[in-house]
Order: structure tokens, then sequence, then C-alpha cells
């Protein structure tokens, strides 16, 4: 059983359509502290697109017009995702900042997993620590 996580943020985003004409369609967007999630119909109902953080290299060409803030998700594989949100509803910075703090303890797990352990008295550590 999957545990339901934490929604930061839940609205709705349009996303430019891959197909020949390029249409903006609206999506239901749920942002957790994981991922990014679309839903096609406006509902939860529906089979959604996840977009984990993990695959995710950045929210990048931030372009504010007078109605809409545009803003494209680059994934590791360098696809790129358009999407578009009202001018006020900041949707690019809220996705933005969950990025960052996932990238930020994933760096920390990553560290902390490449460091030794230290041994546990304080006349032991100096001795490991070479003094």
């Amino acid at each position: 059983m999957k545990m339901q996580a934490e929604v930061i943020r839940e609205g709705e985003l349009e996303k430019r359509s891959d197909s020949l004409f390029q249409l903006w369609k609206k999506k239901l967007v749920v942002l957790t502290k994981d991922s990014l999630s679309l839903f096609p119909d406006g509902h939860k109902r529906a089979k959604g697109k996840e977009l984990g953080f993990g695959s995710i290299l950045k929210v990048d060409c931030v372009e504010r017009t007078g109605k809409y803030i545009y803003f494209t998700i680059v994934t590791k594989d360098r696809k790129e995702i358009d999407f578009r949100c009202p001018d006020q509803s900041c949707w690019n910075a809220s996705i933005t900042m969950a990025l960052i703090d996932f990238q930020n303890k994933r760096a920390i797990q990553d560290f902390k997993s490449r460091m030794p352990l230290a041994p546990q008295g304080a006349a032991e550590y100096l001795t490991w620590q070479g003094w």
C-alpha cells in the first residue's frame, strides 16, 4: 500500500501538448515534496502522470507576459515540458522551491553516505584523525 505524500499545493496549470498544433491543455496539478502529478481531466479520478523530482533537472525559461507566466521543466533525459499559469499564481516558484528542497536533501544524503564513520570517544576520534 502506497502512502499518500503530503500535498504542498494543488491547482490548475496549462501544459502545452506534444502534438503538431501544440495546444494548451488544462491539467489538475498536485505538488508534493517528491513529485509533480498531472491529471488530464481536472479530477484525481483519472490516471495521472507523475514527474518525480529525481527525474527533473531544472525549471527553466521563465517568461512573464501580461496574462501568463510561461516556464519549462527540463528532465534529466533533456525532455522539455512547457507550462503556463496565470500571472499571480506563481506555480513556477512553488515547483522550483520544492525541487530545490528535494535536490538539497538528496545532496545531503549522498554526502553523508560517503562520510567514513568516526570512532565514538574523543581520544579515539583524535587518533582516528591522525593527531
